[in-house]
This record gives C-alpha cells, structure tokens and sequence, in this order.
C-alpha cells in the first residue's frame, strides 16, 4: 500500500537522523586526541637484543593508548612523522577504527631527521576544539624546533603530554672497553674508551633531560622520561593525566 510505503520511508528518515545525531553528540561531547610519533631512523634502534627497539616500544605504547581512549569514546587521530609527515589519520572514535590506526604503524618510516614542528602543527589542525595531543619520540632534535608549535597547541586550549623513550644504554652506559658511537641520523662514528667519557656522558645527558623537563615544564606540558624496559602501564598512566586535566 502507498501509505505502508510512506510511513517506512518516514521512518528510515527518522532512524538516519538519530544516527546523524547521536554521532553529533558524541563528537561534541566526547574527547578528540591526536598522538604524534616520531619514526625517524634514530628510533628504530635498541642496545640490546633482549629489548624492543625505541620505535617498536613506541607504537606498543602508539596501540594501547588508542585501545584504551576507543574504548572510553574518544576519538583518537596519529600523525608518523620523519623527514616529512608519513601518516595522517584522523581522529574517529569507532572500535573499527582502533584497527586502521595499527595497520598505519607498519607504513613505510626512517628518515634520517625529525621534523616535530610540521608534525605539530598538522596535529592541532586535526582537532577543532581544545583536546589532547600526546607526542612519543626521542627527542633528538633542537628544543627551538618544538618550543613554537607547542606554545600554540597550548594557546588553542590544548593539553599537551610528550613522552620522551630512551633506550636503557643511552641514559647510562654499561658497558666497558672500546666502544663506537654512532649518530644514525648522521652516520658519524666516534671510537671511545668508556671509561674516559662515562661520567662526562651520564651528567650531559641529564642536563639535556633536565633542559627539556624545564622547558615543558614552563610551557604547561606534561613530560616523562620513558625508558624501554619500562612497563606499558607507566607512561600510560602519564597520558591518562594529560586527557584528566582537560575542563
């Protein structure tokens, strides 16, 4: 009948509209964040076969904190970055999504420099209202390449988190003898006694770690030091701080 037909199609309009709104409301209401990993060729390295990479470490760490807010319903983007930006995927707060954002971690990365700021920057223009960003990177690049576009996140009502991973052997050395170090971004080697460079190597690096703790500090970022024999359940904690303190 004519009107049978009518009042169906009246009510698919009704039940689209629903849909339409219910995943309105859910966009205003719950929490967009944006995750910026850095897979520069520094990262994908260890000091030790017994541990994973700083990049591997990285997205374990990328794909928990996506689970976790997916299940909360907050939408979550990423951004890989190197040399250039290699990933860009929006943020959705959709289970399916989760699975999309894993499958991105295995895009082709290893460029041999960090660029943080365009990287940045294409993560607040992901997000349309104050949210969180949370950057995951070694950090091996100037503390001015980052200062700016963190100034404007926070400026935007962002709340921002960076969880800086180290390796174990590069916060302190542990071996002895000979040794080579090598830049991986650069391709320099430098042979060295350890013990000759141990104490001067171990007070540069926690001034740089203390460098950057201050500069976050100053910016109103939340900053860790996260090393990758650490368990996931740390730095987690720490992100979840950041998405806590949002109004």
């Amino acid at each position: 009948m004519p009107g049978d037909d009518l009042r169906y199609l009246d009510w698919k309009i009704a039940a689209r509209a629903d849909r339409w709104m219910i995943k309105q409301f859910e966009e205003e209401t719950n929490m967009r964040a944006a995750v910026v990993l850095d897979v520069s060729k520094s990262m994908d390295w260890t000091g030790s076969p017994d541990r994973l990479t700083k990049l591997s470490y990285a997205e374990h760490l990328v794909a928990a904190l996506a689970n976790l807010l997916i299940r909360q319903k907050d939408a979550v983007g990423l951004v890989r970055f190197d040399d250039e930006l290699k990933t860009v995927v929006m943020p959705r707060a959709r289970s399916v999504h989760f699975y999309r954002l894993v499958r991105t971690l295995s895009d082709p990365h290893g460029g041999k420099a960090a660029l943080i700021k365009d990287a940045l920057f294409r993560a607040e223009r992901m997000i349309r209202r104050p949210g969180m960003i949370i950057v995951i990177s070694d950090l091996l690049f100037e503390p001015g390449d980052i200062d700016g576009p963190v100034k404007s996140l926070r400026a935007a009502g962002h709340n921002v988190g960076v969880l800086h991973i180290m390796d174990p052997s590069e916060r302190a050395l542990t071996q002895a003898g000979e040794a080579i170090f090598c830049d991986t971004e650069s391709d320099l080697q430098v042979s060295v006694s350890v013990a000759d460079v141990e104490d001067a190597y171990r007070e540069t690096v926690e001034h740089v770690v203390d460098e950057w703790r201050t500069q976050f500090s100053g910016a109103g970022v939340e900053y860790e030091v996260v090393t990758t024999d650490t368990p996931f359940g740390v730095p987690l904690r720490r992100a979840f701080r950041v998405r806590e303190n949002l109004p």
